[in-house]
């Protein structure tokens, strides 16, 4: 009678440590995952280079100036996770003055996949001829803004597990004024 309880305590002792140590080799494995491939990496936001539209310039009566810039940007999520965001808005700026708010419709970005989207900002100049600076800026032919973002929405890893994350876009943006051609460039950080 002896024996047999010896042989299930030995059976027991066995199998807690076979599952104490398939436990910790799981969670070595999956922290080793986290922190190589599944580690989350900023999105690549690459704007294309566009021209100005509906250039109206007016200097007699009050200097303003209207025209319509067209952005066409491409997302690229080297992520092993999709990204649906909600609607949202850039704001345009000139020299730190908002002169625009462009509206970004919903979307997804596919799981190491890609999204191009084209976005219009109807920019009226009107409060950047009070800038000090800004007849310097059009007499040496370019334009400089600054856009800013905030994208709130969702990761949902390999369709199982979904996080909210945040990602913050910040696209400067040089306008020839003689050619008409936007040169922007963009900066994206993701946040969990």
């Amino acid at each position: 009678m002896d024996m047999p309880k010896r042989r299930s305590r030995k059976c027991l002792k066995t199998c807690c440590g076979v599952t104490v140590a398939l436990i910790v080799i799981f969670m070595i494995v999956s922290i080793v995952l986290y922190f190589t491939v599944f580690k989350p990496k900023d999105p690549r936001i690459t704007a294309h280079p566009t021209k100005l539209e509906n250039l109206q310039i007016q200097l007699f009566p009050n200097v303003s100036i209207n025209a319509t810039l067209v952005l066409i940007l491409t997302i690229d999520n080297r992520n092993y996770g999709g990204f649906k965001f909600k609607n949202s808005t850039a704001n345009v700026y000139y020299r730190g003055m908002l002169i625009a708010e462009v509206p970004v419709e919903h979307a997804e970005v596919p799981a190491r996949g890609s999204l191009t989207m084209t976005t219009s900002a109807n920019i009226t100049g009107g409060e950047m001829a009070t800038d000090p600076n800004f007849y310097n800026d059009i007499g040496s032919g370019h334009l400089n803004f600054t856009s800013t973002s905030t994208m709130h929405g969702k990761v949902t890893l390999l369709k199982i597990v979904g996080v909210k994350a945040k990602v913050d876009s910040l696209c400067d943006i040089s306008i020839d004024i003689l050619k008409l051609e936007v040169d922007p460039k963009c900066h994206s950080k993701v946040e969990f």
